[in-house]
């Protein structure tokens, strides 16, 4: 291809060199950078790539997008003046949206031949996506998903660092999607992937925006949470319908700005019930019923408005009626061949890590959940009271190196509510294990909780089960789908499910209840 063919969209200023200059792929990393590359420069708050041009020529690139004047670099490279006049230079504002745009360019715009469905929020967006390509699968659509849990596409699962994966790994899924005959994926768009301008470029179908709460908030994510709102907003001016939660307290500044064809979805309090129609959500569920029966822990509830049914949800929790009604409301705007398929996923969806029944019995019921902060945490605790254990039982943890409030306020929330906090490690990074058991200790202590401490993960969860009481629900929170802990800058595999279930086969075979 010729760099000229790449540039739609693209503002830029040619510094130097031609735009008939022949290009094969784009780079970001100066350690992978080649000939035939168009090697893309950003100045970065820790890193600044423009430093690698000398090495990257060196390496045959010939072709560079940058954000500023790079003759100093372009001199320290060793070329020949001759050599250094024929390098294309494109003069970019914004080397995070060049790349987006050059990206999608490469790889054929992929993203334009499927219907692509983005989900936001704070909550929900992992459990909404799964829900929404479940339904799409059984009725028989195609769906690529990307997220937190990795990028799907059929039956194999690739690993992602963010959420949101960098522009140029997001397009490349977008390609492999197409080629395996995909014609929808669904994923999450988070409002770091917004800011880093991941997403630039990308027209949505279908825009759902769960909900907002004030979180990443501080160094190397948001500064403020008018900045974090303005980055969740901004899918909704980048599709083409748009399905937000008319309950969030937040809903008239979400929608403020939209400029998508707009509906709304709303799990009714039986105070709503007498609502003028013209406030009425285009999706809503009411008459929740929390059921916990042998084989069973989920809800029942009645979606109405564009939709009506009945639904049996199989997994448990308000916040997850919420997830499906956003998923059915979806379903709904999608037609209604695949709104035909949504009742029967419902009743068997399962989430890695999201609200995962691992184990049921008369005697205890074991759940992993992703929970990791307070917010979450709390609002999984009162859920799970809904269902009246016998006893509440929580191992959890909290990541070092990351702000101590929420491992105070993740002890207090547990020293609260739950009726036995077992502490032990999480992904304690750079800290010690006890360090951070301390912090939450003296928290949960605070709040007059019952507590033991286990610094072993596998020790604790081990614990839980092996001392369960007749009817205890115990919830192992905090890591959800991760398969690794990570001490002193190494990962070593590790997964709650796994160890849960080498538990209850242990106990089975020394003939113990569970």
């Amino acid at each position: 291809m010729k760099l000229k063919d790449w540039l739609d969209g693209l503002e830029y200023e040619l510094a130097g060199g031609s735009l008939d200059a022949e290009v094969r792929e784009v780079s970001y990393d100066s350690r992978k950078a080649k000939a035939g590359d168009v090697f893309v420069c950003m100045a970065g708050s820790r890193v600044d790539s423009h430093r690698f041009i000398p090495q990257v020529l060196k390496a045959g690139v010939r072709v560079i997008a940058a954000e500023r004047d790079i003759e100093e670099e372009m001199a320290a490279s060793g070329l020949s003046e001759e050599e250094r006049g024929a390098v294309t230079v494109l003069r970019v504002k914004d080397g995070r949206r060049a790349l987006a745009l050059l990206s999608a360019a490469r790889f054929g715009y992929p993203a334009r031949k499927l219907v692509l469905i983005g989900v936001t929020g704070t909550k929900g967006k992992t459990t909404t996506t799964h829900m929404i390509r479940e339904i799409l699968e059984a009725a028989g659509k195609k769906t690529g998903l990307i997220g937190t849990t990795g990028i799907v596409i059929g039956e194999e699962t690739t690993p992602t660092q963010n959420t949101t994966p960098e522009s140029y790994e997001l397009h490349q899924a977008f390609a492999k999607m197409v080629e395996a005959g995909c014609e929808y994926a669904v994923m999450e768009v988070s409002s770091q992937s917004v800011k880093m301008r991941r997403v630039d470029g990308i027209y949505f179908d279908f825009g759902l925006f769960t909900n907002i709460t004030p979180d990443h908030i501080g160094p190397d994510e948001h500064k403020d949470f008018a900045e974090y709102l303005a980055c969740k907003t901004r899918l909704l001016s980048s599709c083409r319908q748009g399905l937000v939660n008319r309950g969030d307290s937040h809903f008239e500044e979400i929608v403020k700005n939209a400029t998508c064809k707009l509906y709304t979805y709303e799990v009714l309090k039986e105070t709503d019930t007498g609502r003028m129609s013209g406030e009425h959500p285009d999706f809503c569920a009411s008459h929740i019923a929390y059921v916990s029966a042998p084989k069973f822990v989920g809800t029942e509830f009645y979606v109405n408005g564009m939709v009506n049914m009945k639904v049996r949800l199989g997994i448990p929790g308000y916040f997850n009626v919420e997830n499906a009604l956003a998923a059915i409301g979806m379903a709904g705007l999608l037609g209604v061949d695949v709104l035909s398929a949504a009742a029967g996923v419902m009743e068997r969806i399962r989430v890695n890590g999201r609200m995962e029944i691992v184990y049921k019995s008369p005697r205890m019921t074991v759940l992993v959940d992703y929970a990791h902060n307070a917010v979450s945490m709390e609002s999984l605790l009162a859920t799970l009271r809904q269902y009246s254990p016998k006893r509440l039982v929580c191992v959890f943890g909290c990541g070092g190196n990351r702000s101590k409030d929420r491992r105070y306020s993740m002890g207090e929330s547990g020293g609260r509510m739950a009726d036995l906090c077992i502490l032990t490690a999480d992904n304690s990074r750079y800290e010690k294990v006890e360090d951070i058991l301390e912090d939450i200790r003296k928290s949960v202590e605070k709040a007059h909780g019952a507590y033991m401490l286990i610094p072993d993960r596998r020790e604790a969860i081990a614990y839980s089960i092996r001392n369960a009481e007749e009817g205890d629900m115990i919830a192992v929170i905090g890591k959800g789908h991760e398969d690794y802990q990570e001490v002193n800058g190494v990962r070593t595999h590790f997964l709650d499910r796994e160890v849960i279930e080498e538990t209850i086969e242990a106990l089975r075979k020394e003939g113990k209840p569970c």
